[in-house]
């Protein structure tokens, strides 16, 4: 089963901007957050890697789920990597986050700074995907449009 996607416009560029700022934001916040935390290096290393490691495996699975979604054909393997991967990189942190000596406080903020940081990743990666399709669709429209002779 295939699904075609049909698109007017693509994203407005303030809602792209929007997903950017509140990448930057999320990310940013998670790292002064590491900064200022009084934990040893190699804890904040850790939060760092989770950090990274789920934002890659967000992207890929938003990637994997948009190329089924458009009938790109895409291998039962790589998907379910992609989901396992992503919740290993949530489960990573949750279980650092439990076991962590900080306070409740400090653990929220590091679960909010994540949560969003990899819904900004998804939107990110969605808007560069919508702008790409618009584009190619208002490209071959030129292209048939163009009387010949």
């Amino acid at each position: 089963m295939t699904t075609q996607i049909t698109m007017q416009q693509g994203p407005t560029k303030a809602y792209t901007y929007a997903a950017i700022v509140a990448l930057a934001i999320g990310i940013g916040a998670f790292a002064i957050g590491l900064v200022n935390a009084q934990m040893m290096l190699n804890e904040k290393g850790y939060y760092l890697i989770t950090l990274l490691y789920g934002l890659f495996s967000i992207v890929s699975l938003q990637k994997t789920v948009r190329d089924k979604a458009e009938g790109v054909n895409t291998s039962t393997i790589y998907v379910s990597l992609s989901w396992l991967s992503t919740g290993l990189a949530i489960a990573l942190l949750v279980i650092g986050l439990i076991n962590a000596d900080l306070l409740l406080s400090e653990k929220g903020f590091y679960g909010m700074a994540y949560t969003l940081s990899l819904f900004a990743a998804v939107t990110v990666q969605k808007n560069v995907r919508d702008k790409q399709a618009y584009s190619s669709l208002n490209t071959s429209n030129l292209i048939q449009e163009t009387p010949v002779g």
